[in-house]
């Protein structure tokens, strides 16, 4: 089974940037399209962003102008720019694949962004 490792939260002021990672083990077009989730204290989890792998995005309301999802083939890894972060995006964010109607079953570690005001 294909490993998904996240990295790249921190603590931030509101206002400013972060990039988060996300490595594969193995060659992530396999189980495309992705999406990046998040998970606030005591609010259930939810899709942030998603990317086909012919470069389609699609992004919950909240975050639309701020976060961008890519993806690096080559390098089997995905991407969250999140800009002008809001208290309101704190969370653990978690990279998984994205399958219509359906939330992944397992998960790994998850980076936890934290965003003071």
């Amino acid at each position: 089974q294909m490993q998904l490792v996240e990295s790249g939260g921190g603590l931030v002021q509101a206002g400013e940037s972060l990039r988060l990672s996300c490595a594969a083990s193995d060659d992530m077009s396999k189980i495309y399209p992705m999406g990046w989730y998040r998970q606030a204290p005591g609010k259930q989890r939810e899709l942030v962003a998603r990317l086909t792998l012919h470069g389609d995005t699609a992004y919950v309301d909240s975050v639309k102008g701020r976060f961008t999802i890519s993806g690096d083939n080559g390098k089997n890894t995905l991407y969250l720019q999140m800009n002008d972060l809001k208290p309101e995006d704190t969370a653990v964010y978690y990279c998984n694949p994205w399958r219509p109607g359906a939330m992944p079953v397992n998960w790994g570690q998850g980076t936890r962004v934290t965003v003071s005001s």
